[in-house]
């Protein structure tokens, strides 16, 4: 059911925005425990971190979904890397063999990461294609991140979440969804509708012929008139009528 804030808004265009908290209450028709959080980080890839209780549209809220459905592992490491790479550290460690201690030492990167400007695009992928190829969980190919970032000098978390997230090669990588332009596409289920429509029209026109009919087949039965022994409404008053004057009539001749 929409709101009356949601109904309130100037045009018919604004009725498939929806709040994170109502996208939430679509996922429990499917799942009832699904958890708020992976909602909540979805709909953060969209606003990119603005008020949770701004509208998205469900395209948009689907395609982040996925992305933090599928790489929600990969994603909180790329977190940590971008951290690391804002505090000026670098997450690809060099191991020193002479080192006695068997220390990591780290290398800093020469220029300053801010938190505005995002970091440098080709470090980070660098990052990110190392930990394409440690990790043990799903990530998106490494060939499109990098064809994804080859044209970006700097970026932020959530743009390179964005990024993620409307790339038709990582989601056609996926499988799970169509392009986006075809996302309201569906042939079978629109020959299965149609169908459907075909089908009450035809019981909603043939019902009162075949009916009508019917009735109209049916042998005609002669059966006897029976007298009933109650009078109608007017016939009772009629005959009381007449019964109250001859009563009258006797009373004044006594008289």
């Amino acid at each position: 059911m929409l709101s009356p804030e949601r109904l309130s808004l100037p045009g018919p265009e604004y009725l498939d925005l929806l709040t994170a908290q109502e996208y939430h209450c679509l996922l429990q028709l499917l799942c009832p425990d699904f958890p708020m959080e992976l909602t909540q980080k979805a709909a953060r890839i969209v606003l990119m971190d603005d008020a949770m209780d701004c509208l998205m549209s469900f395209s948009d809220f689907l395609f982040a979904f996925q992305i933090q459905f599928y790489y929600s592992e990969f994603l909180e490491s790329v977190a940590a890397i971008y951290q690391d790479l804002l505090a000026g550290k670098n997450p690809n460690t060099v191991i020193v063999p002479t080192s006695s201690s068997g220390q990591h030492r780290q290398r800093q990167p020469q220029n300053d990461c801010s938190p505005l400007d995002g970091v440098e695009a080709s470090l980070f992928f660098q990052c990110l294609e190392s930990l394409c190829d440690r990790s043990k969980y799903s990530c998106p190919p490494s060939a499109l991140v990098k064809e994804m970032l080859s044209s970006a000098q700097r970026l932020t978390f959530y743009g390179f979440l964005m990024a993620l997230a409307k790339d038709q090669g990582i989601n056609r990588a996926l499988g799970a969804l169509p392009d986006k332009g075809d996302l309201f596409l569906d042939p079978a289920m629109d020959q299965e509708l149609e169908k459907l429509v075909a089908q009450v029209s035809g019981l909603s026109i043939a019902g009162p012929t075949s009916s009508s009919g019917d009735i109209a087949n049916l042998p005609v039965r002669n059966s006897p008139r029976i007298n009933s022994p109650w009078k109608p409404l007017h016939h009772r008053r009629k005959m009381d009528a007449e019964s109250e004057g001859s009563n009258e009539e006797t009373d004044s001749s006594e008289n």
